[in-house]
């Protein structure tokens, strides 16, 4: 395909429906021809830069194919995303949600595209400077520390999660999802779930989680800032410190994996400050213990696992959109073992 037809028939999203949609519930929306790029592939929300010739939009909906319904509602992340927008957690302004499959063939919603970097891979990072990597990590805490630091209630989101019980309902979901996916056998992962569910933590703090937060789900201007937050596909109330864990795990946990396609440009090998750095902080810009993260850190590598491991599945089924997918399921089994070998320290 030439890269006008893509632009034209992009893969998931059917422009003459949506055309006629946005004609119809956001008048004065297009000024011209619509037109739609993917602009991230499979691994989670498929994700479209739409522009009609003098606008830019970004669209996100569903993956092709996927597994667990909850994991890409399209109304709770259109909801936080749009909660957050008057605080001081940088996120695109939202203009419309369509929770019909009938339009482009699964719910979605519109918000403004924000100009900015991400740094998902070591080329990209190797345009900054040492001094630039280290104020890019503590700008990426500080955002963290600050969602965290937001009163659900003050912003609508009282009912947007039950905290009490949080953590055992996370293990529960997230074991469910690997239910989902099972095509093969997987060393230790039974094992880690167990050893998992037999140390859950006390209730801890309640915050806005993002369930995904990592450099690469970020936009950042030329200086660094951080101008927006992405991917608020598993956002919810719960414990701030899943948030953490996961991102110790995409900071330093994933270093030694071959093929890694998820976190290949961060962490202290290329030039970030240890992660160690990082938690002390967020600690001082947050107020919240993080003495009791080992635990944290297990759930974040048996829930990479798992997220993984779905995408396996639905690269064996033909339903992934994009490139870079042949070595996901290479990953699971030593995200597993790292796993077992934090829950050592529990």
């Amino acid at each position: 395909m030439t890269e006008d037809t893509d632009r034209e028939h992009p893969p998931g999203l059917d422009l003459e429906r949506l055309r006629t949609y946005l004609d119809d519930n956001h008048p004065g929306f297009r000024n011209g021809s619509l037109r739609a790029e993917l602009i991230q592939g499979g691994r989670s929300n498929l994700t479209y830069r739409l522009t009609d010739g003098e606008h830019e939009w970004v669209l996100r909906r569903p993956p092709l194919g996927h597994v667990l319904a909850t994991a890409h509602d399209m109304g709770r992340e259109y909801r936080v995303v749009s909660a957050l927008a008057d605080t001081g957690v940088p996120v695109p302004r939202t203009h419309l949600l369509c929770t019909e499959d009938q339009v482009i063939g699964a719910p979605f919603y519109v918000m403004d595209f924000v100009p900015g970097r991400t740094y998902r891979s070591a080329e990209e990072i190797g345009t900054l400077d040492r001094r630039q990597r280290r104020e890019l990590a503590l700008r990426m805490t500080e955002t963290l520390a600050r969602l965290h630091e937001i009163d659900p209630d003050s912003v609508g989101l009282s009912d947007f999660g039950r905290p009490e019980g949080f953590l055992h309902r996370q293990l529960r979901r997230w074991s469910k999802q690997l239910d989902a996916s099972y095509s093969r056998e997987i060393p230790g992962i039974v094992e880690l779930r167990d050893r998992l569910a037999e140390t859950v933590p006390e209730n801890g703090p309640t915050a806005v989680v993002h369930g995904d937060y990592r450099l690469d789900n970020l936009l950042a201007d030329e200086n660094g800032e951080i101008r927006a937050v992405l991917d608020w596909e598993m956002a919810t109330l719960g414990d701030p410190l899943t948030d953490l864990g996961l991102l110790v795990v995409y900071w330093e946990g994933l270093s030694g994996i071959r093929n890694n396609p998820v976190a290949t440009g961060v962490g202290p090998e290329h030039g970030f400050p240890p992660a160690r750095e990082l938690l002390d902080h967020y600690a001082a810009h947050s107020g919240i213990d993080v003495s009791g993260l080992d635990w944290y850190v297990a759930f974040g590598f048996f829930k990479i696992a798992v997220i993984l491991e779905g995408i396996h599945y639905r690269y064996t089924q033909g339903k992934t959109v994009g490139d870079g997918f042949e070595h996901v399921g290479d990953m699971v089994e030593p995200l597993v073992r790292q796993g077992l070998s934090n829950t050592q320290e529990i």
